[in-house]
């Protein structure tokens, strides 16, 4: 696990992660909620990757990063009514499930009924979704059943005798306290909140 504090070298970093997400590596970086683990969603090796390092089952699916509302349009089926809604609430902290248009690797939402995607509120993770172009995992770096942490210590603790670890940290120290971000079910006819 090599870890990178984020200091006055931003720009040197995201250039490192860029290559690392690009090769298929997992990255611990801070969000706009909590700690996350990032890679690219498209790629199979780095999701599995990431339930390996949970400890979790792919029946509990992992919501995904996106740039912009183009790049949801690629990945789910989206109406006017529901484009409407997404550029209210987005970006923040709020993933929106939605009816997927592809398939994507196990694990990214469940296939053929539902995947959880955002648009975070964060220079970094905005960044590197700029930059990567593709959508990138966006689920909290904590060992399933653990809680998710907006402390570098917490989370480096929670991986650092674990045989899969993730392979880079951006440590940017501890972040403002947060909650993992709100969950609206778009799939139904009506709205639904699943988590607050």
């Amino acid at each position: 696990m090599l870890i990178l504090k984020l200091r006055k070298n931003y720009k040197k970093i995201i250039e490192k992660v860029i290559k690392s997400i690009k090769t298929g590596k997992v990255i611990v970086c801070p969000t706009d909620t909590v700690y996350g683990l990032l890679a690219d969603a498209t790629n199979k090796k780095a999701v599995e990757k990431i339930f390996k390092i949970k400890k979790r089952p792919f029946q509990k699916p992992i919501p995904i990063f996106v740039k912009d509302i183009k790049m949801v349009k690629k990945i789910a089926k989206i109406d006017k009514k529901q484009e409407e809604f997404l550029k209210k609430v987005w970006p923040g902290k709020v993933t929106i499930v939605l009816k997927p248009k592809k398939e994507l690797p196990r694990g990214i939402g469940k296939p053929n009924k539902e995947i959880g995607l955002r648009i975070p509120n964060y220079k970094i993770i905005n960044r590197l979704l700029k930059l990567c172009n593709c959508p990138l995992t966006g689920t909290s770096a904590n060992i399933s059943g653990r809680p998710a942490s907006t402390k570098i210590k917490e989370v480096l603790k929670q991986f650092e005798n674990q045989k899969i670890q993730p392979d880079l940290v951006i440590d940017a120290g501890n972040l403002p306290e947060s909650k993992p971000s709100i969950i609206i079910d778009l799939t139904k006819t009506l709205p639904k909140i699943l988590r607050k």
